[in-house]
């Protein structure tokens, strides 16, 4: 059974748990709890299980008592645990009422076939289900979730390197670091590496921030399945807490939109303009964390508002165009993430080894104007970033419409160092030049109004005469 299918199996499963009043986002969370256990059985990594509490003591029950030992379960893991598992399982409840919806889950997930899906990853699986997660409108979890397309030629585009240490401050499920593994391991042999290598990129390579304690817990599970053992800190990145972490090589992220909770500014002492707006907040945080030796570099997922904000805003802009090297900027088609109507781009930067003048000139890239509307019927493919690829590897290929560029001192004369740029003309909306001389157009509105006139004098006429002959 392959891994689409087994997904499509585990995530119809939630109709079993509908009339327990449980959403898509509490079961996912719930075949978390359930999953890791049957993975680590299927795995053979389950000896940081106390074996009371590994899968076969959830098979081997059924009604009462299996709920019973099921909340016990997590309880205990919870509580009594370590490491990975005691993450996980950190204050883990069940929202399952009903014994025999539990057991009808945890039966089928025994009857699955799993070789095939071992074969793939069993981590492909578990993102397959995340992404399940997040294109249900209902569940909420979007906002958690960057389209796996988009992760991977952002990913692509920076290169992570063998010893670099990457960062997600808003790391959601895990996704970007996931990826920059994947990037990794894919090109290099890594066989060959010295224990000395080999610890630092399963050890300290990868690192992440997760607010949101249930979002915390399946970033950890998917780092679990793709056989990370990263840092992912349960926290607050604006937070003062988080001061400490930066020097990093690699930053790829997609910070949450809005606002703070409460208007509340960030906490840290680091950033030097303190504003309620996230998007700022994390921006400044993410060019302050990058190694300042001209090569560490970022991408980042951020809407509209940050190319065009006045106050803060256009001091943050500025600052980010001292610090680093802004040099290109990829307006982002709409649709393609849970909130419909928001506008995103992504921003690509290098921290230089100064804090002054490290931008000469941005290149836009406009995937927005006159594109096909993106959503669950025409979804995002990597073929649609292919002429944006080829020219960021290579200005000599950036020959299309859609790429224009801006010197610093260019963008220095809009209002506020504006970044809102690059967006080509859309033929949707009708330009006022394009519209006729209303002179012109009033006469030749006359002219066909008496030309008809006259034709319906000329028809009345005949009819007139036709009656007269009768």
């Amino acid at each position: 059974m392959s891994t689409q299918d087994i997904v499509q199996k585990l995530w119809n499963l939630c109709n079993v748990l509908r009339d327990d009043g449980i959403t898509y986002h509490q079961y996912v969370t719930e075949l978390t709890y359930i999953l890791f256990l049957k993975m680590a059985d299927e795995t053979g990594a389950d000896k940081d299980i106390p074996e009371a509490y590994r899968w076969g003591s959830l098979t081997s029950r059924s009604g009462i008592d299996l709920k019973k030992h099921y909340y016990t379960l997590l309880s205990k893991l919870g509580e009594e645990s370590v490491g990975r598992v005691a993450q996980i399982y950190a204050n883990a409840s069940s929202s399952i009422e009903e014994p025999k919806n539990l057991e009808k889950i945890i039966t089928e997930i025994d009857k699955l076939d799993w070789y095939e899906a071992k074969e793939e990853g069993l981590g492909d699986l578990y993102e397959g289900l995340l992404e399940k997660n997040a294109n249900e409108k209902k569940s909420g979890a979007g906002q958690y979730f960057t389209p796996r397309v988009l992760i991977d030629v952002m990913t692509e585009l920076i290169k992570p390197q063998l010893g670099d240490k990457c960062f997600d401050p808003a790391c959601g499920t895990f996704g970007f670091m996931i990826a920059a593994n994947r990037y990794v391991n894919a090109h290099n042999d890594m066989y060959a590496l010295s224990d000395r290598q080999a610890d630092f990129q399963q050890n300290k390579a990868f690192n992440g921030v997760e607010l949101v304690h249930e979002t915390h817990r399946l970033a950890l599970m998917n780092a679990y399945l793709h056989n990370m053992n990263a840092n992912i800190t349960l926290g607050d990145s604006l937070a003062q807490s988080a001061k400490g972490l930066k020097d990093f090589d690699v930053i790829l992220t997609n910070p949450p939109f809005g606002t703070k909770k409460g208007g509340e500014r960030a906490t840290r002492d680091d950033i030097s303009f303190q504003t309620s707006n996230k998007q700022l907040n994390f921006l400044q945080v993410i060019y302050r964390s990058l190694k300042a030796d001209g090569k560490a570099r970022c991408a980042v997922v951020l809407p509209d508002n940050v190319l065009f904000a006045a106050g803060d805003g256009a001091s943050v802009r500025r600052e980010l165009m001292n610090f680093c090297n802004l040099h290109t900027i990829l307006r982002l088609p709409t649709g393609i993430f849970y909130a419909q109507g928001v506008k995103t781009n992504v921003l690509f930067f290098t921290r230089g080894t100064t804090e002054q003048d490290n931008t000469t000139e941005v290149a836009f890239y406009d995937m927005r104007t006159n594109m096909d509307s993106f959503g669950k019927t025409r979804q995002l493919r990597k073929s649609d970033f292919d002429e944006f690829v080829a020219g960021y590897e290579d200005p000599s290929k950036r020959t299309g419409e859609r790429w224009s560029r801006f010197t610093r001192e260019e963008i220095a004369k809009n209002p506020d160092d504006s970044l809102d740029l690059g967006l080509i003309r859309d033929d949707s909306i009708v330009d006022y030049d394009d519209l006729p001389d209303p002179v012109e157009s009033g006469e030749e509105a006359i002219a066909n109004l008496e030309e008809a006139v006259d034709l319906l004098k000329s028809v009345v006429r005949e009819l007139r005469a036709l009656t007269e002959e009768k």
